[in-house]
């Protein structure tokens, strides 16, 4: 009898051990997730971002850095034309840089918190764990959870996430619009959880100095590791924040001269860029330069169910900081600054290639504005 008991025992105990040890469903997932962002302190990823919203596919580099309690650094990168635009959060507030203009718009917001980003953690795991219809599928190395999106945009309603089984880390995120489409598609290459950073890494003026000339015409940038470092053609190059010589090599599309980020002049004309989408009974009524601009700005105006102004313009090439009550507003291929409410002017304002936009109106819902903005990627001037 005691034999028997033993054995039943031991049979008991073996059979915890094999459940405890056996494979994780959902539900052991999601609160592993709650946890793990609960405690979190830092990370740093990067990894591709690529647009399925024009005529052909775009990608951009992205890179994001994190640190708590709420400190945030994302540098957007167009493949392409390797222009970057950074958004940044310290406590000062929350900073939309453009490096190579040497332009700063700065705004006092809850940002990211009032909207979500597909390649902030955060806003992946917050997604996971508010669905409760999530559909869950164990697959080899990756779990992946297909939930509802939540981000700034009625277009996008569905997305899958591919996290490591190992640590949850992050691996591919696909945004699919309401026909099952890929719109949005972000793959990470690296992420790493408790990442160190420099003590200046989310200073405004570091990283409004990335990327652009100092007076000896070297290249100024923020390393991997927050720092700023000198980028010469030369193989040892000094890092002028202190720390140690960075001898990575440069990024392939990075020329490191002048060239790589010389300017059009302000007066130089340009091809206008015209938008594909126009919401509902909306026709353009009018197109004109503006007399007297000194930076070649043009005007649409159009009319109809909703009545509102284009502008385009050569950016400025100069520092601004504008304490402003807006909100950063993410257009997949750069940030935008939107300005005023539904029940005043409001005026979404983002540059792209050395240009300015301003879309302004008294009636056209926010959510038009994005959609009128983002039609206007990758499009050719006329």
């Amino acid at each position: 009898m005691r034999r028997i008991t033993w054995v039943l025992t031991m049979v008991i105990a073996f059979s915890m051990l094999l459940a405890a040890c056996g494979p994780k469903n959902s539900a052991d997932v999601v609160k592993d997730l709650d946890q793990a962002v609960t405690k979190m302190e830092s990370y740093k990823g990067s990894g591709t971002m690529t647009l399925h919203t024009g005529d052909k596919p775009q990608e951009y580099r992205v890179e994001v850095w994190y640190q708590d309690p709420s400190y945030y650094r994302i540098a957007l990168t167009n493949a392409q034309r390797d222009v970057t635009q950074i958004v940044l959060r310290n406590d000062q507030g929350v900073y939309v840089l453009t490096p190579s203009l040497n332009k700063s718009f700065r705004f006092q917001s809850d940002w990211p918190e009032n909207q979500g980003q597909v390649y902030l953690y955060q806003t992946l795991v917050r997604s996971i764990l508010n669905d409760t219809s999530r559909q869950f599928v164990d697959d080899k190395d990756s779990y992946v959870f297909d939930v509802a999106a939540n981000y700034n945009t009625q277009t996008l309603v569905r997305q899958k996430i591919w996290l490591n089984k190992k640590d949850y880390a992050p691996k591919q995120v696909q945004v699919s619009d309401s026909n099952a489409n890929v719109v949005v598609e972000v793959k990470f290459d690296k992420f790493k959880f408790d990442a160190g950073f420099d003590k200046k890494a989310f200073d405004m003026q570091q990283n409004l100095n990335a990327s652009t000339l100092n007076s000896q015409g070297t290249i100024l940038e923020v390393d991997e590791n927050g720092q700023l470092v000198e980028k010469t053609q030369d193989p040892g190059q000094a890092d002028v924040s202190g720390g140690a010589k960075d001898t990575a090599a440069e990024p392939e599309n990075n020329k490191g001269t002048e060239d790589s980020v010389k300017l059009p002049a302000m007066n130089e004309a340009f091809g206008v860029i015209m938008p594909t989408y126009l919401p509902e009974g909306v026709v353009k009524k009018e197109e004109k330069v503006i007399e007297g601009s000194e930076n070649s700005a043009v005007l649409l105006r159009y009319d109809g169910a909703y009545q509102y102004t284009l502008t385009e313009g050569r950016a400025a090439d100069r520092s601004v900081s504008l304490a402003a009550n807006g909100q950063v507003i993410d257009l997949g291929f750069t940030w935008g600054y939107l300005t005023g409410s539904d029940q005043e002017t409001q005026n979404l304002a983002w540059t792209v290639d050395g240009l300015e936009f301003n879309l302004t109106s008294n009636n056209l819902p926010a959510h038009e504005m994005i959609k009128i903005a983002a039609s206007m990627q990758d499009q050719t001037g006329k």
